[in-house]
C-alpha cells in the first residue's frame, strides 16, 4: 500500500484484491484471509480493511457467510436488456451448459387477476408451467409461466423438457415472440424457491414479470425469480 498516495487506502486494498481475483490468485468460492490477517498482510487498520471488504461485497466480488468468513463470489451473469433475451442462448454464449427442469405442468382455469395479466377472460384455460433454469448444473432461476391453451393446444411437459420453450413455439406452432415487456422488482426468495435454487430463504432476488407477444397476441406471462447473487442487468440509454 502506498500511504503517501492521494488514493484512499481502502480503494488501494480493493484494487489489489480485485486484481488477485481476476488473476485467479483467489478463485471462486475460495475463502479470503480474515480481517485480522489482512490487517497484518497490508499493514492497515481494521476500519480500513472492513471498509474495503464492504465495498467489495456490494460490488459482487465477495460474499460473507456468518461465522465462517469471507469468500470469492462467482461471476454474475450480465443480462443485456437491449435485445430479446433467451436464457438458453445467453448461457451458450458464455460457454455454459444450460438445462431446464420442468417441476410441474398443469392445465388450469384462470381467476380474474391472472386473466387480466394475460388479457383473457376468467375461466379460460392455460398451461401453468413451473421450471428451474440451470447453467452448468447450478440453479439460477425459478420460473412460473402461463401459456394460453388456445395458442398451444397440444403442448406437453415432454416438449419443454426436450427443447427450449420458444423453439417449441416456433417449430410446432409457427409462433415466434416478436415483442416482450418486462418488469423488474426487488424481492426476497421464498421457502419453496430457496429449496430449488439451493440458497437460504429471504436472500435478495430479482423478480421479473414478462409479457411476451406474437404480433398483437399475448402468448406468455412468466414470473421469474433470479438469484440476486448471480445476475446483473444492463440497460443502454440513448
Amino acid at each position: 500500500m502506498d500511504k503517501s498516495s492521494r488514493v484512499p487506502l481502502y480503494l488501494q486494498l480493493m484494487e489489489d484484491i480485485i486484481r488477485k481475483i481476476e488473476n485467479q490468485v483467489y478463485v471462486e468460492n475460495q475463502q479470503l484471509p480474515s480481517e485480522r490477517e489482512l490487517c497484518d498482510i497490508y499493514g492497515l487498520s481494521r476500519i480500513t480493511v472492513r471498509q474495503a471488504l464492504q465495498e467489495l461485497e456490494r460490488e459482487g466480488y465477495i460474499y460473507k457467510l456468518h461465522g465462517k468468513g469471507t469468500f470469492v463470489a462467482t461471476k454474475s451473469i450480465n443480462q443485456n436488456l437491449i435485445n430479446l433475451y433467451s436464457f438458453t442462448e445467453e448461457m451458450k454464449k458464455m460457454a455454459k451448459t444450460p438445462t431446464t427442469k420442468v417441476l410441474s405442468f398443469s392445465e388450469i382455469e384462470l381467476e380474474e387477476h391472472l386473466a387480466n395479466q394475460l388479457k383473457l377472460e376468467p375461466y379460460e384455460e392455460v398451461y401453468q408451467v413451473v421450471r428451474l433454469r440451470l447453467a452448468d448444473n447450478e440453479p439460477l432461476m425459478y420460473e412460473t409461466s402461463y401459456l394460453p391453451k388456445k395458442h398451444f393446444p397440444d403442448l406437453s411437459a415432454t416438449d419443454l423438457v426436450e427443447r427450449p420453450m420458444y423453439e417449441v413455439f416456433k417449430e410446432d406452432y409457427q409462433i415466434v415472440v416478436t415483442k416482450a415487456v418486462e418488469t423488474f422488482l426487488a424481492s426476497l426468495i421464498r421457502e419453496k424457491e430457496a429449496k430449488q435454487l439451493k440458497v437460504e430463504k429471504n436472500q435478495p432476488a430479482m423478480l421479473l414479470k414478462r409479457h411476451a407477444y406474437y404480433q398483437d397476441k399475448l402468448i406468455e406471462y412468466t414470473i421469474s425469480v433470479a438469484r440476486g447473487d448471480k445476475f446483473a442487468y444492463t440497460v443502454e440509454l440513448n
